[in-house]
């Protein structure tokens, strides 16, 4: 992100529920797709968070902050790595969690981020049990209702995480509000 517009506004008004991201990684002005590629890049390079974990993009003298789906990375897999929904490299991965919900999420040098669930039959094709046979479908499940399971994605050991503890864990907000509303 380019920090001009940060220096040249530092107490800029802020902007709520305008903008979103979804669970595969695109933008949604007021509920609606946004597909003019112009302005999906626009986006992708203002789009970053402040110190208490809301994400927004700067847009001139205004912030506009973003409701996530899930997470603040939404990860594609690409030549055997992952690329963020913006482009950015997701770099190492670090961490890897199944929540009761059922979704992948990645800890990676970038940040936390959804697996589109695109990619989420091949990956989970690739996952494995200590013996390193193929993952069945009931240890995946037993992982996701926190009951003992030993499922690995190559070196990555998957982790159980209750879906309403991933925000508070990673230090993000899904729906940041204006100040003093309830």
């Amino acid at each position: 992100m380019t920090i001009a517009p940060l220096a040249k506004w530092p107490n800029v008004p802020a902007c709520y529920h305008w903008l979103s991201l979804d669970r595969r990684g695109d933008w949604r002005l007021q509920g609606e797709r946004v597909t003019h590629r112009g302005l999906i890049d626009f986006i992708n390079r203002h789009y970053t968070c402040d110190e208490a974990g809301r994400w927004f993009l700067q847009n001139g003298p205004q912030r506009v902050f973003v409701r996530l789906a899930c997470t603040p990375w939404v990860f594609h897999r690409v030549d055997g790595g992952f690329v963020s929904h913006t482009g950015a490299a997701a770099g190492p991965v670090r961490e890897i969690l199944l929540d009761d919900d059922g979704n992948i999420l990645l800890a990676s040098e970038l940040g936390i981020g959804l697996l589109d669930d695109r990619d989420l039959a091949q990956f989970l094709a690739e996952c494995c049990a200590a013996n390193g046979q193929a993952a069945t479908e009931e240890s995946l499940f037993d992982l996701m209702g926190e009951r003992q399971s030993t499922v690995f994605w190559q070196q990555h050991r998957l982790q159980a995480i209750a879906a309403a503890d991933v925000a508070a864990r990673y230090g993000f907000v899904v729906d940041p509000q204006p100040q003093g509303a309830v």
